[in-house]
């Protein structure tokens, strides 16, 4: 069964289907067999390119919309207040969709004021384009200036998160302030796969590498949305709520942050807390 995270009125499924780089018809094959599999939550962006192909898997699952939590995300290109309004009609339309559960700021662009994309991302959620809104990369100081310009909760953080990352301090911040968390990149790209600590926990649990790293994220409360083109990834992923690590594992997969852990970078990049 599928856990919750509950922040600022909203209820997001702790396991989702990220897609980045996935498009067409692979794209909208893995958004249907994963909610067919029981996924209920699908990450998706503007700058993606696969809005169309999300929202075909949507319908081709026969899954009631109205059980599925949909994000989808602004790109910093287009953070001034017209252009994010069009941007996100634009994702709804491409989604043949009323609403987005979730929409959020992409990625924080400091050519524009934060005050002004924060007046059209909260419009948004007032005009019934999204139900919830948030932000993604935003560091310890954007998220404290995001919410002091904030007319409508936000209510999730987007960060880079996996065992090779410490973003405790992020974390903490973006709780304190009354946002969840989501990690992008949950098994770092795919570099767990290997890993002697994971794979080691994994082999006590019957578990991957792969898994035991979701595992002790979600353990952490933290939502995680790991992209794959593959079914038996898709399977593989979503089977971490049959075990528990130990307190014991859990501080030894926290001892794998290392401070060359990053792995995302953009142009406009804000000083990260790590």
């Amino acid at each position: 069964m599928v856990q919750f995270i509950e922040a600022g009125g909203t209820r997001i499924p702790l396991i989702g289907l990220g897609t980045w780089d996935l498009r067409g018809r692979t794209c909208a094959k893995m958004v249907d067999e994963a909610l067919r599999l029981g996924y209920r939550h699908i990450d998706t962006a503007a700058m993606y390119g696969n809005e169309e192909a999300v929202g075909e898997g949507l319908r081709a699952s026969e899954v009631p919309r109205d059980e599925v939590f949909i994000t989808t995300k602004v790109w910093s290109s287009d953070l001034r207040a017209r252009d994010f309004e069009r941007s996100a009609r634009e994702s709804i339309r491409k989604l043949k969709m009323p609403s987005v559960d979730l929409l959020l700021i992409h990625w924080p662009n400091p050519s524009i004021p934060l005050k002004e994309t924060i007046g059209a991302l909260c419009k948004m959620k007032r005009e019934g384009v999204a139900r919830h809104v948030g932000v993604s990369n935003f560091t310890v100081a954007l998220i404290e200036e995001a919410v002091g310009y904030a007319t409508e909760p936000l209510v999730n953080n987007q960060i880079e998160c996996h065992p090779y990352l410490d973003q405790a301090k992020v974390i903490a911040a973006s709780r304190k302030r009354g946002l969840s968390v989501t990690a992008y990149s949950p098994i770092a790209r795919g570099r767990v796969k290997g890993d002697a600590v994971l794979s080691k926990i994994g082999k006590a649990h019957g578990k991957t590498a792969a898994q035991v790293c979701l595992r002790y994220l979600v353990q952490h409360g933290v939502i995680v949305i790991p992209r794959t083109s593959r079914s038996d990834r898709l399977k593989e992923n979503f089977a971490i709520f049959d075990f528990k690590l130990t307190a014991a594992e859990m501080k030894e997969i926290a001892g794998l942050a290392h401070p060359g852990g990053r792995i995302v970078e953009w142009g406009g990049t804000p000083d990260w807390d790590d």
